[in-house]
């Protein structure tokens, strides 16, 4: 299975119906992508494949071949969008930041300058610690808005 990973080509001798989630954390040994709910509800294991927000846990690794793939590692951690997420102390006990970056990014990217209501229907994952208005200033602060 062959596909791009942050940028650099990856080539995985692995079952084609393995989860994306399991690849990347087991196999290449990313662990940034986090493992929530297993069925594609939470968004911790939120990932960019061709720069689309996905679901890592429920994505048969199958479905990436010959495909770009983003994981927060990808980011390289100095993103304006991170930087914010520090500046306005978004994590709480930040299990689901990872995939909440991911998700913002790709909203970021789709619409640079977002309303509340394209915040709101881009960010689906959960944050049991329900920091979603630090989650909504913090891709504001992003955007310059």
């Amino acid at each position: 299975m062959q596909f791009k990973l942050n940028g650099k080509s990856v080539d995985l001798d692995v079952e084609t119906d393995m989860p994306l989630l399991w690849a990347i954390r087991n196999e290449v040994g990313l662990t940034g992508t986090k493992y929530g709910c297993g069925v594609a509800q939470c968004g911790a294991c939120t990932v960019l494949l061709d720069g689309e927000p996905v679901r890592a846990c429920s994505i048969p690794v199958a479905v990436v071949s010959g495909r770009k793939v983003t994981t927060i590692e990808g980011l390289g951690g100095k993103s304006a969008l991170q930087k914010a997420w520090i500046e306005k102390q978004v994590p709480q006990c930040g299990y689901c930041q990872s995939g909440m970056l991911m998700a913002a990014t790709a909203l970021l990217a789709r619409k640079p300058r977002p309303t509340d209501a394209d915040i709101d229907a881009a960010i689906t994952n959960l944050c049991r610690c329900g920091t979603y208005p630090r989650i909504k200033s913090a891709i504001k602060a992003a955007a310059k808005i």
